[in-house]
């Protein structure tokens, strides 16, 4: 996928920071066992030290299969492989040619993942993860993506998807699979697996080196944020099997603008898609760059008809009153 950049960069992308608020939650849902992972780091500086000069943040979701440890290995090794093992480049100015390195640079980390977990003797070589992170450097967005998890943008109440499902339904991951000697029997690829890009499973990959029908390389968008864009959902594929993005998008700026609690709202997002019956383990991230418009609550002011008694009326309640 081409790379998003939709603004000019300038100095100023790094001096407007977004004042990041997010908020995740993960529920087993209704499988034997919990394979998603997520991270939520809102002041990435705070743990790398000196590796990035602007203020920073940094988000993923990791959704294993045959087994929980493949995306629990990525999640534990996660600032190694995607910080200080990449290689990231130095620099003292947020510009083009630094994002282009810096795409290149979280690529490279994917694939590295990828190979790790090939030489983790912990982890079984059935095993492997889908995985998405989404960077914010300055305002600057980078979402990488391999596999069947998403990410979506809210621009002004509007649904903006940051990257694409790798699965066999997706027309030029099957073409792609096909090229390369795979097949998709039953929407899965080989018979097997639903995603066509992953780390790990290195029993249904091709010697390291070969191209393989299964890859781990991610797409990658990149885009300025704006006073428009509101915040980023990020999921497992558990939310996206009962929600559109728009519908995902729509429910968490209307709770929002009610309560402006990105955790709330990422539980109520993963109740909701429970509601809507996903048979998946259910993780979401939510980040949050404004403040939402909040609509005041009131209780609706009791209306009372208004009415005139006639004569007679009125000297019947006065007899009344008086005891007459």
């Amino acid at each position: 996928m081409e790379n998003m950049k939709e603004v000019a960069i300038d100095s100023s992308a790094v001096e407007s920071f977004p004042s990041i608020r997010s908020g995740s939650y993960a529920n087993i849902g209704t499988r034997h066992s919990m394979d998603d992972e997520h991270i939520r780091i809102d002041d990435l500086s705070a743990h790398l030290g000196s590796f990035f000069k602007w203020p920073s943040a940094f988000y993923a979701v990791f959704d294993g299969h045959g087994g929980p440890d493949a995306a629990a290995y990525i999640k534990r090794n996660a600032m190694r492989l995607f910080f200080e093992d990449a290689e990231l480049p130095q620099t003292s100015d947020i510009d083009a040619v630094f994002l282009d390195a810096l795409v290149d640079c979280h690529k490279k980390a994917f694939l590295l993942a990828d190979i790790a977990l090939a030489d983790e003797s912990s982890v079984s070589s059935s095993c492997g993860t889908t995985a998405l992170t989404a960077l914010v450097l300055g305002r600057h967005l980078l979402v990488a993506n391999a596999g069947d998890c998403r990410a979506v943008l809210c621009r002004k109440g509007v649904a903006v998807d940051m990257s694409q499902d790798h699965r066999p339904s997706n027309l030029p991951e099957r073409k792609r699979v096909e090229e390369l000697g795979g097949y998709i029997e039953d929407e899965y690829l080989n018979g097997y697996l639903s995603v066509t890009r992953a780390l790990g499973d290195w029993d249904l990959k091709l010697p390291l080196g070969a191209a393989s029908p299964l890859i781990a390389e991610p797409d990658v968008q990149e885009l300025m944020l704006t006073e428009d864009d509101e915040f980023l959902i990020i999921g497992c594929d558990g939310i996206w099997d009962v929600l559109s993005s728009q519908d995902a998008v729509s429910f968490v700026r209307r709770g929002l603008r009610r309560h402006d609690d990105p955790v709330m709202w990422a539980r109520e997002l993963v109740m909701e898609a429970s509601r809507l019956h996903s048979t998946d383990n259910l993780t979401v991230v939510i980040i949050c760059f404004s403040s939402p418009i909040v609509v005041e609550s009131c209780t609706p002011r009791r209306r009372f008809r208004c009415c005139s008694l006639s004569e007679e009326s009125r000297n019947r309640l006065r007899s009344l009153l008086e005891g007459t």
